[in-house]
């Protein structure tokens, strides 16, 4: 049984814009990535609000992805990892620049693919997915203030520190796109819109 892990932040997670909720089981794009891939394949939504790649929140409290993705491993020992965090990253508190966030996030896929366990026989896969554009709008424009512009350069960085490591690489802003009202958190269709341009890509993965 192929055992994938999807590492994210909050939109991993489901919050769903401007309400204090989330999404529920059949609409989050983990669980219907799992239910458009065959019955034998297990996908652990490992998702948390507030998440940046290797970073430090100095109000929000632990929050670095870095910190928690070793024994995150150790707990599932997955067969693919997909990795979709730098979306905190652009916090103004944070002054990082877009290929500062995009090597954050190469730093968690290197983890991955040097992580070692008793029970396989090789490393995980990665699959490094760019997070979508984000909007300076509404309740967090001014905490992602400057952040549209470096939201929109993530991708191109992303894909060369894929090529670098040699993972396999997606852009979710080419499926994806962020509520327009809120700016950060993403309508409930578009979560289908990201499981079904994963599900041929995780198959594909599997196939090789």
């Amino acid at each position: 049984m192929p055992t994938i892990v999807c590492f994210g932040d909050s939109n991993t997670w489901g919050s769903v814009p401007n309400k204090l909720r989330r999404y529920n089981i059949s609409e989050r794009w983990p669980a219907l990535l799992r239910a458009a891939l065959p019955h034998d394949f297990e996908v652990i939504e490992e998702g948390q609000p507030g998440r940046t790649t290797v970073h430090d929140d100095p109000f929000e409290g632990e929050k670095n992805g870095l910190r928690y993705l070793k024994p995150c491993l150790e707990s599932h020992v997955p067969d693919l990892v997909l990795i979709m965090l730098g979306t905190n990253d652009l916090k103004h508190r944070f002054g990082l620049s877009a290929y500062d966030i995009a090597q954050g996030a190469a730093k968690l896929a290197q983890e991955v693919l040097v992580f070692n366990s008793m029970a396989k026989k090789s490393p995980p896969k990665v699959l490094l997915i760019a997070p979508p554009p984000v909007y300076e709008v509404g309740f967090f424009a001014d905490m992602f203030e400057d952040a549209a512009l470096k939201s929109q350069q993530l991708a191109k960085h992303y894909a060369q520190f894929s090529k670098a490591l040699g993972c396999s690489f997606f852009d979710a802003g080419s499926v994806v796109s962020s509520c327009k009202r809120e700016g950060i958190h993403w309508p409930v269709e578009q979560h289908k819109l990201l499981a079904n341009a994963l599900t041929p890509i995780v198959e594909n993965m599997f196939s090789q």
